[in-house]
This record gives structure tokens, C-alpha cells and sequence, in this order.
């Protein structure tokens, strides 16, 4: 607030009203602060599973993944290089609306939702053609239930991004804008960092 001749003036860092130039961050928001502890409690999560996939395949020996489990690997590496890719275009649409490009940070925003509906059309076309299903044995479990918590996780994020363009359909945006792409970038790139250690665990070492 400015003070001349008695009068107060509010500036615009005083108001909470639209934003079109460069937006920075000073100093971290608490919506930021919420989702990473979120995030670990998520990563917690993640690590159980990973623990109990170890420790069955480490009692089931030689036998692993038992007889019927035939997976395409090389489908599942392209997919997952195109779920990768969306981590860097959500990642440029959070650089874009930080110089208050809007219009570019839209376009990031449905190239990284393009990427991902395709990683978990993908994932749905797996489930209808593989030979095996959650009941065949302990590696068809494991299978099921790991890349299905993980596919419903990247399902929420794809609402997230759409309701993140919602937010962004006017031609100005608000204070608040940033700190909310932010926090979807985050839990995006923790959705794909999590991809990475599935991928490897079901994929390559079965």
C-alpha cells in the first residue's frame, strides 16, 4: 500500500485480481507444502508394494513368473518412453505460465494429457489381450493390482490436467493459478518417476 496526502492507494501486489505478465513464486505455497507430503505418503504406499512383489518372487524361486505369463516388452518400452515424454511437456507449461505465457501453457498442458491417454489406452489394450489374468497365479496378481493402482493414478492425473485447462479457459488468470499447476506438475512427475520402477520390476525382471 502506497500512503500520499492521507489517501490510500492499493497496489496491484496488494490485490489478489487477475494476473497477464510473468508470474514467480517467493516463497513456497502451502498447496505445494500439502501435495508433497501427500506424495510421500503416496511413495510409502508404492514401496509396500514393492516390497511384497520382491519378497513373493524371491520364495518363488525358479518358478517365477510361472508358466502362461508371456508379456511384450518392447510395446510396454514404447509406451512407457511416451508416458515419459509427458513429465518435460508439463514440465514446459509450468516454465510458459511462469513467464505468463498462457496460451503456451495450455498447449504443454494437452500435449502432456495426449501422452498420458495414450499410456493408459495402451494399458487397457494390454489388459484385454494378456494370456494371464489376476487369479493365474501369484506374478498375474501382482501384475494386475501394481499396474492398476498406478493406471488409477494416472486416470486422476488426466482429470487434474483437465480441470487445470478449465481453470485456464479465460483470457487472464488469478493469483492462485501457478501454485495449482505446480501441484500437478508435481504428483505428474511423481506418477511417471513411479512408471520407471514398475516397469522395471514387472517388465524386466520377470
Amino acid at each position: 500500500m502506497d500512503y500520499k496526502g492521507g489517501v490510500t492507494e492499493v497496489t496491484a501486489l496488494d490485490s489478489p485480481g487477475t494476473v497477464s505478465g510473468p508470474v514467480h513464486a517467493q516463497r513456497p505455497q502451502l498447496l505445494a507444502v500439502g501435495v508433497m507430503i501427500w506424495l510421500g505418503s503416496e511413495f510409502m504406499f508404492f514401496s509396500g508394494l514393492f516390497a511384497a512383489f520382491f519378497t513373493i518372487r524371491a520364495h518363488a524361486g525358479a518358478h517365477w513368473p510361472g508358466p502362461g505369463i508371456k508379456l511384450d516388452t518392447y510395446q510396454a518400452l514404447v509406451f512407457t518412453v511416451v508416458l515419459l515424454a509427458s513429465s518435460p511437456t508439463m514440465q514446459m507449461g509450468v516454465w510458459a505460465l511462469e513467464r505468463g505465457e498462457r496460451n503456451k501453457a495450455r498447449a504443454w498442458t494437452v500435449v502432456s494429457f495426449l501422452l498420458g491417454a495414450a499410456f493408459v489406452g495402451n494399458q487397457a489394450f494390454e489388459w484385454k489381450t494378456l494370456p494371464f489374468r489376476v487369479h493365474t497365479n501369484s506374478y498375474g496378481s501382482l501384475f494386475y493390482i501394481m499396474s492398476g493402482l498406478h493406471g488409477l493414478h494416472v486416470l486422476l492425473g488426466l482429470v487434474a490436467m483437465i480441470a487445470l485447462l478449465a481453470r485456464m479457459s479465460g483470457p487472464k488468470g488469478d493469483a492462485g493459478e501457478l501454485p495449482v499447476f505446480q501441484a500437478v506438475s508435481y504428483y505428474w512427475h511423481f506418477v511417471d518417476i513411479v512408471w520407471i520402477g514398475l516397469f522395471s520390476a514387472l517388465f524386466l525382471l520377470s
